[in-house]
């Protein structure tokens, strides 16, 4: 029979080794804090492209990890006290992890993917499956999206953040938006009449698009230029432009109004749109031949 003395024995002889542990966690935090602290502030002080300074933020996440690992055998050393100790806890370790973290592992894979192959970086905009967003971190388990649409029928930032476990890479088509480089192509369409003077409006709206754009054209692949094509009603013209991602509705926006006022100032030039227009016409008689 166990007595009240036993007892007392146990738990005098347990609580400093639960004290010192408690300790120890305590005290391995505030280093984790102050050594990432260094750390990230030393990398990001070296960084200067987009890709360096996404490799440094995945690379912190990392040593999260380390650090993590190298804590967690640290403690079993010291309460299994030798290596037979050591190989029972992680083999009850290793039982768990597999029986309960099938899914997960799925996600590391994916994780080391994006590491290795780099299909994006943070600061990158892509689509997975029907989620397109600005990435803005990749941890062992998730990808964050800062939200593009979602919330409304646009490409702005909607102020939702969307976690996309990594598993999903093996199983969706990803789209880069910015893989090669920050811009894409994107355009402006308008309608204008048959009777209108095409060759204005092309002028117009390629004018309009190099004003617009005149803060990029040194970067862009290509200046602006226009494509036509005949419709039911009219002549469609189509503004194309290469711009950074992140400024493709605002400066769509900008081009859309500055050719409207451009259009409204000119005689020659109508915008079509769906209406019923009756047009009266004289037959011409035929003169006799005298």
């Amino acid at each position: 029979m166990v007595s009240i003395d036993d007892v007392i024995s146990t738990v005098t002889i347990h609580l400093p080794t639960a004290v010192n542990v408690v300790i120890i966690l305590i005290a391995a935090f505030i280093a984790y804090r102050i050594i990432r602290h260094i750390i990230k502030k030393a990398i990001l002080a070296r960084a200067r492209t987009k890709t360096e300074k996404s490799d440094a933020l995945i690379l912190l996440g990392l040593w999260k990890y380390f650090f993590t690992i190298v804590l967690l055998i640290g403690l079993i050393f010291y309460l299994g006290g030798d290596f037979t100790g050591f190989g029972l806890w992680a083999g009850l370790f290793s039982a768990a992890l597999g029986w309960a973290l099938q899914k997960p592992i799925t996600g590391i894979a994916g994780w080391i993917l994006v590491i290795i192959k780099k299909p994006f970086r943070i600061g990158d905009r892509i689509l997975i499956d029907s989620v397109k967003g600005d990435v803005i971190d990749i941890t062992l388990s998730h990808i964050y999206l800062k939200e593009i649409g979602g919330t409304i029928n646009s490409e702005e930032t909607s102020g939702r953040i969307v976690m996309i476990p990594n598993s999903i890479m093996f199983e969706k088509n990803i789209i880069n938006y910015t893989l090669m480089d920050e811009f894409i192509l994107d355009d402006v369409g308008v309608f204008i009449t048959f009777e209108s003077d095409l060759d204005m409006a092309i002028l117009i709206c390629e004018e309009s698009a190099r004003k617009v754009t005149k803060d990029f054209k040194d970067k862009m692949p290509t200046q602006p230029y226009v494509r036509t094509w005949f419709s039911g009603s009219g002549i469609d013209i189509k503004t194309r432009y290469y711009i950074k991602a992140s400024e493709r509705i605002r400066i769509s926006s900008e081009i859309t109004q500055e050719i409207f006022r451009r259009f409204k100032q000119e005689k020659d030039i109508e915008i079509a749109y769906p209406h019923t227009e009756v047009v009266l016409r004289q037959k011409k008689e035929k003169t006799a031949k005298q």
